[in-house]
């Protein structure tokens, strides 16, 4: 059910699909436990542990002021706090270009599951910005890590969600319903791309 995508058609704009989310018609992600390759798993630990690069992740300086701009604006309710909005902005365009994927459909995602809330923990334990499931850090990180940390909640769950579009070759309806633990239902993929479409979809022609 294509449920987002049938009210943007219909003309219903930002404020209503905020409203749902709110209403709960989100879920928080649930990523199902897979016995991953051996290979996989080193591959994707080394991602976890691989240090942060003081290179920008923008072309260019004028990229970098008109798209945090732009996405700063769209935030300012839930993020008060400018220094703490560009920060946490500058940090969701790293971590999600580092792992090819766009940086507009990654606060998407995190709108539907937190909220920006990075104290947010579901009823099964999902936690943080990008509602992670704890028995990654087993899996491919370090059980000391804190999902609460803006910065390694990113990481974690920009390397899950690039881990499952790889799987999927990526087909964003399914990779985006294996991160929310729902494959084979369209509710959760179609409520995502539709906030990122009426909300976060930058583009260079709007500054």
């Amino acid at each position: 059910m294509r449920l987002f995508s049938f009210l943007r058609k219909l003309g219903f704009g930002v404020a209503v699909l905020e409203l749902l989310i709110a209403q709960n018609y989100a879920f928080a992600a649930s990523q199902k436990y897979e016995d991953i390759s051996l290979a996989n798993r080193y591959e994707l630990r080394q991602s976890i542990a691989s240090e942060v690069s003081s290179i920008s992740s923008f072309r260019s300086s004028t990229q970098a002021v008109a798209w945090i701009s732009y996405q700063s604006r769209n935030l300012a309710k839930k993020i008060p706090n400018e220094e703490t909005r560009r920060q946490w902005l500058r940090m969701v365009h790293y971590e999600a270009t580092r792992y090819s994927l766009d940086p507009d459909l990654v606060l998407a995602l995190i709108e539907v599951e937190s909220g920006f809330n990075r104290f947010a923990i579901s009823k099964v334990g999902a936690s943080g910005l990008m509602q992670v499931m704890p028995f990654w850090k087993d899996l491919i990180g370090d059980t000391r890590d804190s999902l609460f940390d803006v910065r390694t909640n990113l990481r974690y769950g920009c390397i899950i969600l690039k881990h499952y579009l790889d799987i999927e070759n990526q087909n964003l309806t399914r990779g985006l319903a294996r991160y929310n633990g729902s494959l084979g239902e369209e509710l959760y993929p179609s409520m995502v791309t539709a906030v990122w479409r009426a909300k976060y979809r930058y583009s260079e022609e709007q500054n």
